[in-house]
């Protein structure tokens, strides 16, 4: 049936995140291993800091052995960390991994949760995490998690002490043991029992281990096997895991898969003790909730009946099952997708474009269909608002045409980024966003469809999908956009001196006929040419590079400049940002239209420079926008090209982990070096490395790194041309960085090479590895873990003049 209609928008909060498809699909096997979850009870809560801490071989047994609800709380998203497949940072890393984390739940059968914490990078104590996310706001927050899911059992992944390696670890076992009382106590943050009551969990554990050489472990501890086999799901839990902890790609983690015997250790950390078990004196049955016997029996005799050939032949007693449970406490959603797959029906609500502009009609294609050839009712699906039908005959597909309205205020940006927040935390208000992973949807349609004398409510996101020639069928989430974005080609510009220049600003429009003006903000001290553009962008989709001219007057100040879109007298700031790689949906983000500038005295001594692209970083960017001829090297540019031609060449970060030709490319660029060129490293892990000879003269990294970023610097060798040609670097050069001064510093240095600087953060010794130069023939070698991967981008101005320094070899 063909109706063209209108739905209206239904809020909605999914239970699942969207991937691949927008309609629960289970084979005979996992209706099975859902059949047997519904029958059990309770729910455990594992709590650690950041994407990938969590054990996923324990949360997989969890799930699909125990079948109890299970779920992930961390901290943060990760933002703070290495990227090894692109040069996203900061919040864009965090987008990613939280993504990861999702396709991750998906293998492992737990749910993901977070708090507003911001991974603001590596933390040496609790006690420096809590001052800057503010301890009372997060302890809030992991207490809200609690008392939404009322887990019976706690579990934390690190120790409150320094055993955890990183103050973000020990802080989360510590707000893990806070909030474990917190929730049950109502005086702990009132406010929150307007939608939910206290909660007391059985018991808290951690979850101790043998790994990255420290063993927590002991023979006395509480422990459980969960190597076991799912003979339903044909894997191990080990192999789960595996699987599910390879989707941390953006953290190089991909895992072999583990089979046989593996016991977890458990140690207590309050709550009633458990001596032999987990789960002791906790039962997961439906015996809990009183009245539940015939409730029981029904459930066991669906279990013991149930036929994988044909899953249909249990929807009689699963809509019986679903009249007895009705206002009860019970797995009322789980047993709705058990009777839409047994009865083979497949929903789909898909937009015919990826995005549309607030406020937008949607056209929409509403499809249905029920694939079980022996179906004991007649299946009929309803369109709620309008009440159209499709009736729906065994495998035929049934079609509806709609249309739905986009939001009038609200687009596609994740909801933890739409404030400016500061170092420690992002700021969101609205309580029911707090600790959901991801938006709920914008666009949603709501089917009702009627099975025998039960009717069934199926809320769904609308999605777009399309087919790829390689990928195949693609789903993705429906984009909600401003009319028109602006967006800079740069998020940082360094002006030298009074020069000016011409700044280029991509337009790309979200619906037909968008037409107004563009301008500009911009801090004291400069000025613009012209004050205002025009532009006319006829369809959907059109983009256009306008371009004004940026000038710094003698006293411009540093600050950032936004761009204004003013549509019929209505104000625009949204940029466009698109994330798109394979392993995760695509993102879509509408970030504030800024970018900083500033102003310096930069001068150069050669601007020709070669790159080699390492883990990913945007250093090509910047230093091409400041003028330098930046020329990106592939590996076999390396190893058959005349490299006299460079001033200087550049590796990106973490070359010597990722890149299996270094090798073969190492004798070039150090008979590059010994002929007159500068070769600068920047910073690599200490394992795995595919070279270890990374410098004409021997060296090794360490996990020593400079946190505080504000840390004071010494200029160990103040005669150095690396602190005085062609800049004259001082204290000056060393404000305003951002997150940390460097990582895995070098140690154990021949003496050939000169280090340039000293550092510490507040209460350690000196290091004097973030910097080493050392001549080798005509040339000269720079070896830096300074985090100039972060610095550049985020236009600091001392980061840059030292880095032209680096660059320069003075003759």
């Amino acid at each position: 049936m063909n109706l063209r209609q209108y739905l209206f928008l239904i809020p909605f909060v999914l239970p699942f995140s969207l991937k691949a498809q927008s309609a629960l699909e289970l084979n005979a096997a996992e209706i099975k291993q859902s059949l047997e979850a519904l029958g059990q009870t309770g729910g455990v809560l594992y709590i650690a800091a950041h994407p990938d801490d969590e054990n996923t071989r324990l949360l997989a047994y969890l799930a699909k052995e125990k079948k109890v609800r299970t779920g992930y709380l961390s901290l943060t998203r990760g933002d703070g960390g290495q990227n090894l497949i692109g040069p996203e940072q900061g919040e864009l890393l965090g987008l990613i991994r939280t993504q990861e984390l999702l396709a991750a739940r998906r293998m492992d059968g737990a749910e993901q949760f977070f708090t507003r914490a911001n991974d603001f990078g590596f933390s040496k104590t609790p006690e420096e995490s809590f001052k800057i996310w503010d301890k009372t706001k997060i302890l809030g927050d992991v207490v809200w998690v609690i008392r939404k899911f009322r887990p019976d059992v706690i579990i934390t992944r690190f120790p409150e002490d320094g055993r955890a390696g990183h103050g973000h670890h020990s802080g989360s076992a510590i707000l893990a043991r806070e909030a474990f009382a917190a929730a049950a106590d109502p005086k702990q943050f009132p406010e929150q029992l307007a939608y939910v009551k206290p909660w007391q969990a059985k018991r808290i554990v951690w979850n101790t281990y043998n790994f990255g050489g420290m063993n927590t472990t002991a023979d006395d501890q509480l422990k459980i096997d969960v190597g076991g086999y799912n003979p339903l799901l044909g894997k191990s839990y080990g192999e789960i895991a595996a699987d599910s902890r390879s989707n941390h790609k953006s953290q190089g983690f991909g895992s072999a898969k583990q089979r046989g015997a593996a016991l977890e250790y458990f140690s207590p950390i309050a709550g009633d003790p458990a001596k032999s078990d987990l789960f002791e004196g906790l039962d997961f049955s439906l015996n809990r909730y009183p009245g539940t016997k015939e409730i029981q029996q029904v459930l066991s005799e669906i279990n013991k009946e149930y036929q994988a050939s044909n899953p249909a032949a249990s929807l009689p007693k699963l809509l019986k099952l679903r009249q007895m449970v009705k206002g009860k406490e019970f797995k009322h959603e789980l047993l709705d997708d058990l009777i839409l797959a047994c009865s083979g029906i497949w929903l789909e609500a898909a937009a015919l474009s990826p995005a549309y502009a607030l406020n937008d009609s949607i056209p929409l294609r509403l499809q249905a269909i029920a694939r079980a050839n022996a179906l004991p009712y007649p299946i009929r699906v309803v369109e709620e608002r309008t009440g159209a039908r499709m009736e729906l005959n065994p495998n035929k597909m049934a079609v509806l045409e709609a249309k739905v309205f986009g939001s009038a205020s609200l687009s596609s940006q994740p909801y933890w980024l739409e404030k400016k927040h500061d170092q420690g935390s992002y700021d969101v208000d609205d309580l029911a966003l707090i600790g959901r992973p991801e938006n709920p949807t914008l666009v949603n349609v709501v089917f009702r469809i009627q099975i025998g004398d039960e009717w069934i409510e199926k809320k769904l996101p609308v999605i777009y999908k399309s087919t790829d020639p390689v990928r195949a069928e693609v789903y993705q989430p429906l984009v909600i956009a401003p009319p028109v974005t602006a967006t800079f080609q740069e998020n940082a510009f360094l002006f030298n001196g009074n020069e000016s220049k011409m700044i280029n600003v991509n337009l790309k429009s979200f619906q037909d006929q968008a037409s107004g003006t563009l301008s500009v903000s911009l801090p004291a001290g400069w000025s613009r040419s012209p004050e205002q553009l025009d532009f006319k962008l006829a369809k959907k989709g059109d983009q256009e590079v306008l371009s004004f001219k940026l000038s710094p007057g003698a006293d411009a100040k540093a600050g950032e400049m936004v761009l204004n879109v003013n549509i019929k007298g209505k104000s625009f700031h949204q940029g466009l940002k698109v994330l798109n790689y394979d392993h995760i949906p695509l993102q879509t983000l509408f970030p504030l239209a800024s970018a900083k500038i500033d102003k310096t005295d930069l001068k150069f001594a050669g601007r020709k420079i070669g790159y080699i692209a390492g883990a990913g970083d945007l250093i090509p960017e910047s230093l091409k926008q400041i003028g330098l001829e930046l020329t990106l090297l592939s590996e076999q540019q390396i190893l058959s090209t005349d490299l006299s031609g460079f001033d200087a060449i550049v590796t990106g970060i973490r070359l010597y982990n990722i890149n299996n030709q270094i090798s073969a490319m190492q004798p070039k660029l150090m008979k590059y070096v010994e002929n007159g060129g500068v070769l600068l490293v920047q910073y690599n892990v200490n394992t795995p490395l595919k070279l270890t000879a990374i410098g004409p003269y021997p060296f090794r990294l360490s996990t020593d790194r400079v946190t505080e970023e504000d840390a004071t610097v010494h200029l160990l060798a103040p005669d150095q041309p690396a602190l005085n040609y062609p800049n004259k670097i001082s204290q000056k050069d060393f404000e305003g960085w951002v997150q940390e001064r460097g990582l895995y510093f070098a140690i154990d240095a021949d003496p050939k090479y000169t280090p340039i600087l000293g550092m510490h953060d507040t209460g350690e010794g000196e290091k004097n590895g973030a910097l080493l130069i050392a001549d080798y023939g005509k040339g000269k070698f720079v070896y830096t873990s300074l985090s100039f991967f972060r610095q550049l981008p985020a236009g600091v101005t001392g980061a840059y003049r030292l880095f032209i320094n680096l660059l320069s070899n003075k003759k």
